[in-house]
Parts: C-alpha cells; structure tokens; sequence
C-alpha cells in the first residue's frame, strides 16, 4: 500500500463524526462530490468499504469502526506536529507584536520594559490602534497581544486588567465643578479625537450625553491624544477621554469625574490562543502576574 495523503484521513473521521455526507462536505469546504471521490480513493487504498449510505446518512461499516479510532490518531499527530513547528518558528522569529488603546497607554510601556529586562532577546513591536482593529488582527495572526475594551469578539482569549472611566478633561484655570458638567459645555467647545481613530471614545462619549442629556456637538480636531491634551491647555476647548490619561496630563488640563450616571468599561488584554506563539504565552504571563500584584488606576 502506498502512502495515504492526510486530507483522506480528515476527510473519512469526518465524515465518521457528521455521519452525513452534506455536513461533513461544509465541514471541510468541499463539494460533496469531491469529498464521495476522496473517501473512494481511500477505500480502494485500503482495500474495504467503509461508509454504508442510506436515507439515515452515512454509517461506519465493521471494516470502518475497526480503522477509526487508528485514523482519528494519525490525524491528531499530524496536528501535533503542525503546531509543534509552529511553536519553534514562533520561537526562531524571536519578536511580538502588540496593539494598545488609550486606557492602557500608561501600563503597556512598563509591562514591555520589565518584559525586555527578562527577556532581552525578544523584540516589541507596538502600534496604537483601535480595538476593532486590533481584534480583527488577533484572529488574522498579524497581531500577538492586543490591550482592547472588552467584550472581545468571537475566537479571541481575554482576561480584564482593570475598568476604566470617562472623565471630562478642562482648562486648569477653569474653575468649573464636577457636578456643572453642562454648564462646560455651553461655555467651551466639545473636542474630540477622529472617531476613525478612536471609535470606542466616541461611542462612550455620545452615550455619556445621551444618558445625562446633555447637549453638545463634538468637533473632531485631530487624531493625536497630545494635540488634543495641548489644545485643551490652551483654553481652545474641552474633551471627554479615559480617566487612565491622569497618567500623562501635561500642565495647563485637570479632569473632572461626573459623580452622577458614569460610563465605565472594561479594558482587557486580548490574545488568540489558538496560534502558538511561545513569546506571546511569556509576555501574557508576565502581565497577568504583574497587573495581579495591585490593580490598575
């Protein structure tokens, strides 16, 4: 007997497990024409039926049951390989890529320097991106670690490292009171990043005046969170962006926190787990172990 190819193995377990031609063909993207030809090369390669086909679907015949189980293990340790190469290349290329928001701007950088001190031979590639972005990257592989707003979508892995809140950025000179948060924006001019740039801030921002009804027009200014900051110093308005930039206010803006009917989110820290990356898996347990010692602010 010669070799078999792999996909005539795929394609009799299943067809075993679906026990429908139709389903097991969608399964693996096959017309069911091209899937009744692979498992009759396999049949004549292996010298016996193997499926009987009724109205019922599919069924194994006693020569099938008997080659299953040897198939479903051949098929495992094929992708076992798979994966255990994956996971040296992964280890060879000796660099990961992250993606980080708004809300985690003040951790992330400290997390990849602790990371570099314990693992200098790994480089860090880091962009700021949207969370939408970052997770459709996830699930592509382009992306190894993403710092996103939770809930992550459908795929990803994710575990929350702390809970942000929108906050109303003004002139330090301004001597305006938490609680007067209309009377701010009858005096000043709403800013706000580029909504391209920054979705998830302006959807916080439009559900934040939509629940305290409150009347504003947002004026996008630029896509840049140190233009903005630096046009807020300069009196030329205000802005609504996450608590979390008390870490790097430049001097002239102060934040107010609505005391009443807040808008608080999630901010987690995303990866795929079904990609092997073995610096990924180093860099995620440094952070979860370091963001575990006391929570973010």
């Amino acid at each position: 007997m010669k070799g078999i190819d792999i996909k005539l193995l795929r394609a009799f377990v299943t067809l075993a497990e679906k026990s429908s031609y139709s389903d097991a063909a969608k399964t693996l993207f096959l017309t069911q024409p091209a899937l009744s030809k692979q498992i009759q090369t396999l049949e004549k390669l292996t010298g016996g039926h193997l499926f009987l086909r009724g109205r019922h679907g599919a069924t194994l015949t006693d020569f099938g049951t008997l080659l299953f189980a040897k198939a479903n293990a051949l098929l495992q340790s094929h992708i076992d390989f798979l994966n255990y190469a994956q996971e040296l290349t992964a280890k060879r290329q000796e660099k990961i890529a992250l993606g980080f928001g708004i809300s985690s701007f003040h951790k992330v950088p400290i997390w990849i320097n602790r990371f570099h001190q314990q693992f200098p031979k790994c480089d860090v590639v880091i962009n700021q991106l949207p969370s939408s972005v970052q997770m459709k990257m996830l699930l592509e592989g382009s992306l190894h670690v993403g710092f996103v707003r939770m809930p992550v979508i459908e795929g990803l892995s994710s575990t929350i490292i702390h809970q942000e809140t929108l906050a109303l950025a003004i002139p330090a000179e301004t001597h305006i009171e938490a609680w007067s948060v209309q009377y701010a924006l009858s005096t000043y001019t709403l800013l706000q990043l580029d909504p391209s740039a920054s979705p998830c801030l302006a959807e916080q921002t439009a559900a934040f005046l939509q629940l305290n009804q409150l009347s504003a027009r947002p004026v996008t200014v630029t896509e840049d969170m140190t233009t903005l900051l630096a046009l807020v110093a300069g009196g030329n308005g205000i802005a609504f962006l996450p608590e979390s930039v008390q870490h790097f206010l430049p001097a002239g803006v102060k934040l107010l926190i609505p005391p009443e009917n807040q808008i608080r989110w999630n901010i987690g820290v995303a990866w795929n787990a079904k990609i092997k990356s073995a610096w990924r898996d180093d860099f995620l347990q440094f952070v979860v172990k370091d963001n575990a010692k006391k929570p973010a602010l």
